[in-house]
């Protein structure tokens, strides 16, 4: 109901009153029930029209510290969400985005990371821009909601590990991806941290295969992916 009445737009003007980014809203967090139960006339963040138009739930309770975590309560909200966010950053070609999405999502089952990556290229290199647009968080929430919509996979955003955060982790049935985005600067300067940092250590463990993917972003003159490397 709140997808199909026009909530997304309000939402939207709403993110932008308190700076709030999509990445934001797809990490859980805690909080105390006067942060997500407060009225809407007077709430001083974004969490309550969240809470209470049901785009995030209580998705656990803390006794020690009488807080609550915050989340999106399930894969279909967080899909229909972020489809309705998608329209804001690709502007006119939100619907050719769906179409690429969802190709990039079949190379990526196949393991076709190199096809994926230069699908979204040449996708990107169609998408209008604006001057407004002319900065790194604009293309980094993008990329993430991108990515968030690949919805066969577990999709994690700044995922901790002992060395630092990665940029974004996809698990897919049979590999991991590591990937590392660097506005301004080269793709083997993505890749180079990702090794420095040595965050595919975290998931040693694991019976998949990783794949550390340095990504290179120019968001003067290209505004698109510039090139990318495969380790």
């Amino acid at each position: 109901y709140w997808f199909g009445s026009g909530t997304p737009t309000f939402l939207i003007e709403m993110m932008r009153k308190f700076g709030t980014t999509p990445i934001e809203i797809g990490e859980r967090e805690m909080a105390d029930v006067s942060d997500f139960d407060a009225p809407t006339e007077t709430m001083e963040s974004i969490v309550p029209l969240l809470y209470q138009s049901g785009y995030i739930t209580i998705k656990d309770y803390d006794k020690a510290t009488n807080l609550y975590e915050l989340g999106i309560p399930n894969k279909e909200i967080r899909i229909g969400l972020f489809k309705s966010l998608l329209p804001n950053y690709l502007l006119r070609s939100s619907q050719k985005g769906k179409v690429a999405i969802a190709q990039m999502s079949v190379l990526i089952k196949n393991g076709d990371i190199d096809g994926a990556l230069n699908l979204l290229q040449t996708f990107l290199a169609t998408v209008p821009y604006c001057e407004n647009t002319k900065y790194e968080g604009h293309y980094q929430q993008m990329l993430y909601i991108i990515f968030a919509l690949l919805t066969d996979y577990r999709i994690l955003v700044e995922q901790r590990t002992a060395k630092g955060r990665t940029d974004i982790t996809m698990e897919t049935e049979d590999h991991i991806y590591i990937m590392e985005l660097k506005f301004g600067k080269t793709a083997d300067e993505a890749l180079s941290q990702i090794n420095a940092n040595h965050y595919a250590d975290a998931f040693a463990m694991s019976d998949k295969k990783i794949v550390k993917v340095g990504i290179g972003f120019d968001v003067k003159d290209e505004r698109n992916i510039t090139e990318w490397r495969v380790e």
